[in-house]
């Protein structure tokens, strides 16, 4: 688990740089990445490019890890404070979208050292 780990760490961190294609390294081509603003999930490397790129545009996300813990299906699950601001700065506070300074789970699953699957959960 410390290698998924590492891998974690280094997209959380290319993810709040916003450096879109230093995640994508991480990720299978065939992804299965859920899709926090509209729910449901995208599909593939370039569909998860595409969703960032439309969510970048309209909000700034950054997440910050809180703790990783292995799950008993072999998935890590990390805990991380997620805080969503217009691109002015302003925080938002979407209830319908989730949108806003709030404490969630990520939850990833690997295949031979690549992301395959990533979800989001409720923290509490």
């Amino acid at each position: 688990m410390d290698a998924d780990i590492d891998v974690l760490k280094r997209l959380y961190d290319r993810f709040n740089a916003r450096d879109i294609d230093g995640v994508l390294a991480a990720l299978a081509d065939d992804v299965t990445w859920a899709n926090g603003m509209e729910g449901g999930h995208v599909h593939g490397r370039e569909a998860v490019r595409e969703y960032w790129t439309r969510q970048l545009a309209i909000v700034s996300t950054h997440v910050e890890p809180v703790s990783f813990d292995k799950a008993a299906d072999g998935s890590v699950v990390v805990k991380v404070q997620q805080s969503v601001r217009d691109l002015e700065g302003r925080p938002l506070q979407d209830q319908t979208h989730g949108l806003q300074d709030k404490v969630v789970g990520h939850v990833f699953r690997f295949q031979e050292g690549k992301l395959t699957r990533f979800d989001i959960q409720d923290a509490s």
